[in-house]
């Protein structure tokens, strides 16, 4: 497995869904990918490796947008500013 392989899955997830938490699918990701693709951060909460956000980004850069205030990925519609992040 690799980076990019736990990117690609978080893409289908969002093509099936609509929307991923970033919360719950940090677990999900350590449940089926394993500890080397998830950290804990300066919180003391797991978070998302890096490598792994790198590669989402690169494969969903105009798809999907990451809202903030829910702290979730979602697919980008037409009433999206422009960038990533979207309130």
């Amino acid at each position: 497995m690799s980076a990019k392989d736990v990117a690609e899955w978080m893409l289908k997830q969002i093509e099936g869904k609509g929307e991923i938490y970033q919360g719950d699918v940090v677990w999900e990701i350590q449940a089926e990918f394993g500890g080397e693709f998830v950290y804990e951060n300066e919180n003391f909460n797991l978070a998302i490796s890096p490598a792994v956000l790198k590669e989402f980004r690169k494969i969903t850069a105009d798809t999907v947008v990451w809202s903030r205030g829910e702290r979730m990925w979602r697919k980008r519609d037409t009433s999206d500013e422009p960038g990533r992040q979207q309130e």
